[in-house]
């Protein structure tokens, strides 16, 4: 499971560290791709492939799911992990999630997701005021 949140800082060549914490989870490399919120959505090899499972049962004469697969599949990559724990983010997943310097790596259970800083402190403060009310519209036990 992957959990908790990290910063890290993008260098020149958009290159990304991986939170040690993360790296065995995810093997070698791992898929990224556009995800929800403005941020970047990171698979492991595994839960990459049951999502494409759950993917093919979308109707193809729908719209909206012609529009999803594409918006996912068109922008996703294969990361690889550098000896040194670092991915390569291409540019247009850097564009799509506004990426500047300064990152967070948030671990989200089978998924992990890349933030711009000031994005994640944005939509976490804002989230988190509201956390209560969340919490009680999806009936959550805990």
């Amino acid at each position: 499971m992957l959990m908790g949140e990290y910063q890290h800082t993008l260098d020149t060549k958009q290159r990304l560290i991986i939170p040690a914490k993360f790296r065995d989870q995810l093997g070698g490399q791992f898929v990224v791709t556009r995800g929800l919120d403005g941020c970047l959505f990171g698979y492991p090899m595994a839960e990459w492939q049951a999502l494409e499972e759950k993917l093919k049962t979308l109707p193809l004469t729908k719209r909206d799911a012609r529009a999803f697969v594409r918006f996912l599949y068109s922008a996703a990559t294969v990361c690889v992990i550098d000896k040194q724990g670092r991915i390569n983010i291409p540019d247009p997943l850097c564009q799509y999630a506004k990426l500047s310097k300064k990152c967070m790596v948030v671990g989200v259970s089978n998924r992990l997701e890349i933030w711009d800083c000031d994005r994640w402190n944005e939509y976490n403060s804002t989230t988190a005021d509201n956390f209560d009310e969340i919490a009680e519209d999806l009936n959550i036990d805990f």
